[in-house]
């Protein structure tokens, strides 16, 4: 940026703070991804009319603009790769409303997303979609990415519950979309549009958002498997029985050591796979659920069902899930968490595929995640600093796309496209598909300054880690 374009900001931003040192612009340098790129400057304001006039201007000098909540993203969303201006949209936190009647919340980007559902369960409700970082990551990114979580099976992802928005369109424009009506076809539906379009399309400055009764009761099944394959064919056989578990999450042997190993959890060390579900409902159909659940995984092949016998037992055994990703980078320090999605009826093939491709590029993968709506999570533990295994890394991560792809999945199913996998983005889409997103973008955002770098590959783009 110029240095008369930085002037032009600070004298917009008036109830807000413009950061220029270097020190600064450092700490927005990156997200839970990979690369470093500073920008040129970072604006923190909470108000959206400050916002829409620094678009405006981003605008006529074509400056790119980054919006960015507390990047806790895996994909590179938020990294100001072309420098320009980082709008830190983490202090706009001050509206958290939820309406009982009408059973809504409003909220402002900031807010954290564990605040929304402490807020929610007070008044006897619910906002389901639970990511993973959702005691640090904000709504604002959760919508950028719509993200989804371990809930996302039986209840949907982020987009399943945004019915409208305020939003800063790339023009400097504040428009509102949807409303607080659960039913909306007044035209083109550019709540859905905006929600998981990784902030190209515009700034999220408010956001009004579905809420639910929260359910009476709830237990949780802990199923043991000493075959990977077997616990993903247990997986396809309670989903076409009728039973649709609130969570059906899956851990493979490597996660499982790595958790024992990290914070004792009295997990079964020997299985070469654990799937533990929830269950919500009433009561009664809760526990018929239960010894259904338990029957069919016995049938497929489970050698053990755990059923925890009070509520200390079952956090203990939620807990030992959300441990695993601290777990594993003790045992190298570099993390690269995927997130491809393939058919329900396809887990067990994805699961055989991604064993060979652990063997094949002889990398330490664990595989863990949302199995019961096809959301694994193959996670490959590497040493950024060994180029020889990072690329060993970057074939095998390429071959998980692609195995994806051709069991009927997709690159991603919550983490977003961002950076790391826009160079796989014709893999899946072709050539024809991705140029029309290429073609709304230009449309939307003739200029380019929304997030640009992001989800459309540049050519000759590739995937790299080091």
């Amino acid at each position: 940026m110029k240095p008369e374009d930085i002037e032009e900001v600070k004298k917009i931003v008036k109830m807000g703070r413009v950061l220029t040192d270097e020190s600064d612009l450092f700490s927005y340098s990156f997200d839970a991804s990979f690369g470093t790129y500073l920008p040129d400057l970072v604006v923190q304001t909470k108000s959206v009319t400050e916002l829409a006039a620094l678009v405006k201007l981003a605008n006529r000098k074509r400056i790119p603009v980054y919006p960015r909540g507390q990047s806790t993203c895996l994909s590179g969303g938020p990294l100001p790769v072309k420098g320009g201006m980082v709008f830190d949209l983490s202090v706009m936190n001050d509206v958290l409303e939820i309406d009982e009647e009408d059973l809504i919340a409003v909220v402002s980007p900031g807010v954290l997303t564990a605040d929304i559902h402490r807020a929610a369960e007070k008044k006897g409700l619910m906002y389901p979609p639970d990511p993973s970082s959702s005691h640090v990551s904000t709504i604002g990114g959760n919508l950028a990415e719509n993200s989804g979580g371990p809930r996302g099976l039986k209840y949907g992802v982020t987009k399943d519950y945004v019915i409208g928005l305020e939003v800063i369109v790339p023009e400097g424009e504040i428009i509102k979309t949807g409303g607080r009506t659960v039913k909306n076809v007044t035209g083109y539906d550019l709540t859905k549009l905006i929600v998981g379009s990784e902030g190209t399309l515009g700034i999220i400055t408010k956001a009004i958002l579905r809420l639910l009764p929260k359910p009476p009761a709830s237990e949780t099944v802990m199923a043991v498997f000493d075959s990977l394959v077997d616990a993903g064919g247990a997986i396809s056989k309670i989903l076409s029985s009728g039973i649709l578990p609130a969570k059906m999450e899956l851990m493979d042997q490597a996660s499982i050591i790595a958790v024992e190993n990290y914070e004792p959890s009295n997990l079964p060390v020997d299985a070469e796979a654990i799937i533990l579900l929830e269950l919500d409902g009433h009561p009664v159909a809760v526990k018929d659920e239960v010894q259904q659940v338990a029957e069919l995984c016995k049938a497929v092949g489970a050698r053990e069902i755990r059923i925890p016998g009070n509520e200390a037992e079952k956090a203990e055994i939620w807990r030992a899930r959300k441990l695993v990703s601290p777990a594993i980078v003790r045992i190298k320090p570099t993390k690269i968490s995927e997130d491809a999605t393939v058919p329900r009826s396809k887990i067990p093939d994805m699961c055989a595929r991604l064993q060979e491709i652990r063997r094949k590029y002889n990398i330490h993968l664990v595989v863990f995640g949302h199995a019961g709506d096809g959301n694994l999570h193959p996670n490959i533990i590497a040493d950024k600093n060994d180029k020889e295994e990072m690329k060993r890394v970057e074939e095998a991560i390429a071959e998980i796309f692609a195995a994806a792809v051709e069991l009927g999945g997709t690159l991603s199913g919550e983490h977003g496209i961002g950076t790391m996998k826009a160079p796989f983005m014709e893999m899946e889409l072709g050539a024809v598909g991705l140029d029309m997103m290429r073609r709304i973008k230009q449309v939307w955002d003739p200029n380019n300054i929304m997030n640009p770098g992001k989800i459309f590959p540049e050519p000759g783009q590739k995937l790299e880690l080091t």
